[in-house]
């Protein structure tokens, strides 16, 4: 969008600061937190098109799982069994600094455990499999039988699942909100970027053109993650936009303790503290719709939703749907996030491709993103490196 003559002179003076941090999602925030920590004295900004938590940050499940995906069998298959192992002990420690760094009353943190059900016999093998390597590479985890496990969650038609005693669930927006104010960064809500101006001969600051005012900053921290393509095309390579959809029902009696995961990750459904199912998913019935920037959801899917819960629990599909919605998530070529150098900026990095999965890496990616932007070396931060991407990939 361009200003007029008249709307250019009404914005407000330009802003300046050492670091500004472009997206307020849980990425973006924790990357002011741990700025922070790291350089007090520097003068951050948290800059988003909308409000805080707005993308999909704040339309997610709440989950707070462990590995980077369900299935830590399949994770071993994908990405190798060291790369696999260093991933889970990520999203563990991911865990533990959320656990430990904040007020997990604040954003209703419940070590509930999580559970990844099987919907087929194949997926159930796995799941057993992965029971005993997640064992073997220390985290506590066991094995349910169908009967046990369709007992325990009060669903039917379950071939089995695995318990992983770390997870969790909690409220994402509130999170997103808590790590914004521990981080004591100047939030500018409303600041959509539209370009960025590399430091020239006469300045050496980047320049960052919003509507509202231009931000001139000594570093840029991109942590916008579908929508990185937008702001840098060149970079569309590493990740692509992916509609997930969502839906919540009136209060039901409290029969669900912890999150559930299915059929590949492609149905999660959980309670919220006051009884409302919130379940998401389906997807894999949609693929070639469900890709792309729009947010509205759409009857089809959300009919898929409703079908899911009447076959695997129908005590609940009854209630009545009080909200809908989607969210535009960022997938990375092999499922696992990336960190960059921003093309044309010194010193300063981008981070993205959460693929999904940004409750289980974002606080501890946004301590990796803080760690480059302070020219120190990232923790476990070669798991996200570009590098292992080549020309062919």
């Amino acid at each position: 969008m361009t200003l007029s003559f008249w709307q250019r002179r009404d914005r407000a003076p330009a802003f300046e600061c050492d670091v500004a941090v472009v997206g307020s999602g849980l990425v973006g925030a924790s990357t002011a937190f741990w700025l922070r920590r790291r350089r007090p004295a520097w003068d951050v900004a948290l800059l988003d098109a909308g409000l805080l938590a707005a993308g999909a940050s704040g339309r997610n499940a709440g989950f707070l799982l462990q590995g980077a995906s369900g299935c830590y069998q399949a994770d071993r298959a994908t990405h190798g069994a060291e790369r696999a192992r260093r991933l889970l002990h990520f999203t563990c420690k991911n865990r533990d600094l959320i656990a430990a760094e904040l007020d997990g009353a604040a954003f209703d943190l419940r070590p509930t455990g999580s559970l990844t059900v099987a919907g087929g016999m194949e997926e159930d093998r796995r799941l057993r499999q992965s029971a005993e390597q997640l064992r073997a590479d220390g985290v506590t985890a066991g094995y349910l039988a169908p009967t046990a496990l369709n007992e325990r969650i009060g669903g039917r038609g379950f071939r089995g699942g695995l318990r992983v005693k770390s997870g969790a669930v909690l409220d994402p927006c509130r999170l997103v909100r808590h790590v914004a104010a521990r981080s004591k960064a100047t939030v500018l809500e409303h600041h959509a970027v539209e370009r960025i101006v590399p430091p020239g001969d006469d300045r050496h600051t980047a320049l960052l053109e919003t509507p509202v005012r231009p931000v001139r900053a000594r570093r840029v921290a991109l942590a916008v993650n579908a929508h990185l393509p937008k702001l840098y095309p060149a970079l569309s390579r590493f990740v692509r936009p992916v509609r997930a959809q969502m839906l919540a029902t009136a209060p039901l009696p409290r029969w669900l303790t912890a999150p559930v995961y299915s059929h590949e990750g492609f149905f999660y459904l959980r309670q919220s503290a006051g009884g409302r199912v919130l379940l998401g998913g389906a997807r894999h019935l949609h693929r070639a719709k469900e890709v792309g920037y729009a947010t509205d959801p759409t009857e089809a899917l959300q009919a898929d939703l409703e079908a899911y819960l009447a076959e695997y629990f129908p005590h609940a599909s009854g209630a009545p749907v009080t909200e809908r919605w989607a969210g535009t998530m960022g997938f990375s070529p092999d499922g696992v996030p990336c960190i960059g150098a921003v093309p044309r900026l010194p010193g300063s990095y981008w981070a993205a491709g959460l693929t999904g999965h940004g409750m289980a890496y974002g606080f501890h990616l946004g301590r990796c993103l803080a760690a480059r932007l302070t020219g120190d070396a990232p923790p476990a931060g070669d798991l996200f490196s570009t590098d292992r991407f080549d020309d062919t990939s």
